[in-house]
């Protein structure tokens, strides 16, 4: 059961703020996990880059964003496909913000962050994720 499931029944819709998206099982793995720490799932979109081509994405990422307004897009990889498909749309719309790299703990960070500006709550977010990446041992 996600946020939004769980919103539907018993109050308000959650609105969505970001869309998260991958390769594979990728954005709703990560949102999951999210949603497990802290109920805040519903806060994100996921999609899948699974079996679409560029265009495809770039249009399943309109569709998705167009009914909240979602500026901020959470992507896996810093040449991925989806990541490309989110660079062509920021060259139509510069208000849109792309986080690459996206890990639960930048994810988390937007989530808590309950400025009325997702984009600037996504930069914390990026700031945050970047600063949970550590190398321990290896000596």
């Amino acid at each position: 059961m996600t946020s939004n499931d769980r919103n539907e029944a018993s109050g308000p819709r959650v609105v969505p703020r970001a869309i998260v998206a991958g390769h594979a099982s990728f954005p709703e793995g990560i949102i999951s996990a999210v949603d497990q720490i802290s109920g805040a799932g519903g806060l994100f979109i996921p999609v899948s880059n699974k079996g679409l081509c560029g265009d495809d994405i770039e249009a399943v990422f309109r569709q998705a964003a167009a009914p909240d307004g979602i500026k901020v897009f959470f992507t896996d990889l810093p040449g991925g496909s989806a990541t490309l498909a989110v660079r062509r749309m920021m060259r139509v719309d510069n208000s849109i913000v792309l986080i690459t790299g996206a890990n639960v703990a930048t994810l988390l960070e937007f989530a808590f962050n309950s400025a009325d500006d997702p984009v600037g709550a996504a930069r914390q977010a990026a700031d945050k994720g970047r600063a949970a990446l550590m190398t321990h041992g290896g000596s």
